[in-house]
């Protein structure tokens, strides 16, 4: 929503530009001029320029950043953004000087992204905060309470406090946090007199008579939405908790669509993006060999059998970014942070991705796809698939050159980092689709320009 919104900006931006450039021709009407298919197409073409500029450095990635990093990035999708529409609109061969249709765009658009900014918050404080009644008192609530303060995508919301169940906790580790409701008040009472706006059922064991159903079923009829943690992770952090998911949740909940239409949209995707990364990607990866040989003893080449689609085997490339006994005992072992094993080439190549670009061909025979779970090596899939719940679900789908997780999570090499990297690999799973594969994609270039995120 949000990109669509500054892609609107954008598109007005270069308008309105047009319309203060244009000279008044006589009997010609002005709105002719500015709705004429030159401005038209260099209007769309800085939408467009802008809107994934924005992207790549991650100003929808981010939600907390500061304010001289938010300016930077802004101030580099402006300049670069600028630039390309302006050899855009030359190639055209636009009437008139594209420098200035470019500038006058810039400064309307730095005008308009200050008022829609600011209506957008002067709004948020005229509706006020949304007030959140959290039920249980355990870690998970108090993760909840923590998450909703931090702001982000849930700043404007308040936790007014908690309803308590019958699980055992030790309450002095809330203190401070928000208050905790008695028991023995009913919880429909609560949210007529503090004015709750919404539930958060932070339990994940609800049998037994632990959670009020029957009092949540109360409010939810009062009109008061309810969401359990499963969902509450899911839309705030965008991952699945593999803790509090069940086979119920899997079966009866909406997503995980793999129909026909989707794979055969998925595999053009994965043809048309990973030739195109293979044209442009040639003089890179040719340079890249070239140091690879020159820095170390050994292949150029790495080859590793990786699990894909269906649990089935198949044959990973990349460039070798260690050195040739790396594991000359046999022993699979995860690459940790600053591994000694590693090459100079290949922290630089491993950093930048540069070492997954032979993966582009395996995207081509069809083993691989753009966007996916990353695949793992069969010992370590042993492994995780007996100690990580519902695991074998990533396999329902091709393995990726990028994923969900890769773009989410720090880097990792533990039984931890594969749990959690595995709940953003089910969120992906679950919600897969044309438009979650462009985000992935273009949120990786951000987490290559930044160095964010992990390998």
């Amino acid at each position: 929503m949000e990109l669509f919104a500054d892609g609107v900006l954008c598109f007005i931006a270069a308008l309105l530009s047009a319309a203060t450039l244009a000279h008044p021709v006589p009997g010609v009407n002005p709105l002719m001029q500015v709705i004429s298919p030159v401005i038209l197409f260099s209007a769309f073409s800085f939408a467009l320029v802008m809107a994934l500029l924005y992207s790549f450095v991650g100003l929808y990635r981010h939600r907390n950043l500061g304010l001289v990093p938010m300016f930077l990035r802004i101030g580099f999708a402006f300049v670069i953004g600028g630039y390309i529409t302006y050899l855009a609109i030359k190639y055209i061969r636009y009437d008139g000087y594209a420098s200035s249709l470019v500038g006058y765009s810039l400064v309307y658009l730095m005008g308009g992204l200050a008022i829609y900014r600011g209506s957008a918050w002067g709004i948020r404080q005229m509706v006020g905060t949304r007030r959140v009644l959290i039920v249980g008192t355990g870690p998970d609530a108090r993760q909840v309470c923590t998450d909703l303060r931090a702001g982000g995508h849930w700043a404007g919301y308040d936790v007014v406090g908690f309803f308590p169940t019958a699980e055992q906790t030790d309450r002095g580790a809330l203190r401070g946090a928000a208050h905790i409701f008695d028991t023995r008040l009913r919880m429909v009472d609560l949210v007529r007199e503090h004015k709750i706006s919404e539930i958060i059922v932070a339990v994940r064991e609800q049998r037994g008579g632990g959670v009020p159903m029957d009092q949540l079923l109360e409010c939810r009829i009062g009109g008061v939405p309810i969401m359990d943690l499963a969902y509450f992770y899911e839309r705030t952090k965008a991952e699945v908790p593999v803790d509090s998911l069940k086979a119920s949740w899997l079966v009866y909940g909406d997503g995980f669509v793999q129909g026909r239409a989707r794979e055969f949209t998925k595999r053009v995707f994965d043809i048309v993006s990973s030739s195109l990364l293979l044209l442009i990607g040639a003089p890179v990866m040719l340079l890249t060999a070239l140091a690879i040989r020159m820095d170390s003893v050994g292949p150029i080449l790495y080859r590793q059998e990786r699990v894909g689609l269906g649990g089935q085997g198949f044959m990973c490339i990349k460039f070798r970014s260690m050195r040739t006994d790396a594991e000359k005992d046999g022993v699979a072992r995860w690459a940790s942070k600053n591994d000694s094993r590693i090459t100079r080439v290949g922290a630089f190549i491993r950093k930048t991705r540069i070492d997954e670009l032979p993966q582009l061909f395996s995207v081509l025979k069809g083993e691989m796809s753009m966007v996916g779970p990353r695949p793992e090596r069969p010992s370590f899939v042993a492994q995780l698939r007996e100690q990580i719940p519902f695991y074998d679900l990533r396999h329902t789908v091709k393995p990726g050159l990028t994923g969900w997780a890769q773009v989410r999570y720090a880097y990792g090499a533990s039984l931890e980092d594969a749990r959690k990297k595995h709940q953003f690999d089910l969120y992906y799973v679950k919600n897969n689709s044309l438009l979650l594969d462009l985000q992935v994609l273009i949120e990786t270039v951000s987490v290559v320009l930044f160095r964010e995120g992990a390998h």
